[in-house]
């Protein structure tokens, strides 16, 4: 099934305003393939066909790209994507738990999502938030030192359409259709909001200061 005329219409106006940003059109196709997974919830078969006719490029082509990148989902993500972080240091204070319990928990492994439609899961080899961790992310906003209990409290209340704000940054959560629109280029004014960085991550600028410390200058 192809996009509806007014599907169609609303995502080549906002493909053409992406497009317009870049010297050579194939440079648009990253942002094009968050657009089109804004819409259908990962990148589907429509979707790659669209951003090939707009850029002048192959299926082929498209598809080399789309399934390199783990940030595109080739099955329907849920409304809340939620990523564990098992890398090395999340891994050694709790990650690799944090999954196990979440994963049975939910009842759906990497990559899966839930019956209902509300939450995906996947494993991240990285959140690159050390500092805070054990971290998680839900379409792609923080969620610091994390365990098996409080992972699988912000599950259900996710499922349950419970307010939910993130440790840092802005204070509203959106869905993973809202964050690949985000990422797309298109923003929803909200990326400013909140600390970016706060706790352990300020902690050497505060020595820093304390001691007179500077960079090198250029």
């Amino acid at each position: 099934m192809t996009y509806s005329p007014d599907i169609r219409e609303r995502l080549e106006r906002d493909a053409k305003e992406i497009i317009g940003r870049y010297p050579k059109t194939r440079s648009a196709l990253l942002p094009l393939l968050h657009l089109v997974q804004s819409e259908d919830g990962y990148v589907s078969d429509d979707g790659q066909e669209f951003c090939a006719e707009l850029l002048g490029l192959s299926k082929a082509e498209v598809t080399g790209v789309a399934t390199f990148y783990t940030m595109y989902k080739r099955r329907p993500a849920g409304d809340y994507h939620v990523g564990v972080c098992i890398n090395a240091l999340c891994a050694v204070m709790g990650g690799d738990e944090i999954w196990d319990e979440l994963s049975e928990h939910v009842g759906v492994g990497h990559e899966e999502t839930t019956s209902d439609g509300k939450v995906s899961l996947e494993r991240l080899e990285c959140n690159a938030a050390c500092d805070f961790a054990p971290v998680m992310m839900v379409n792609w906003e923080f969620f610091d030192n994390q365990t098996p209990a409080s992972a699988k409290q912000l599950v259900d209340d996710l499922r349950d359409g419970k307010d939910v704000r993130p440790t840092r940054g802005p204070k509203k959560l959106c869905t993973f259709k809202e964050a690949s629109r985000v990422l797309s280029g298109l923003p929803d004014d909200l990326a400013g909001d909140g600390p970016s960085a706060a706790g352990p991550s300020l902690e050497g600028l505060k020595v820093a200061k304390a001691n007179g410390w500077k960079a090198p200058e250029a």
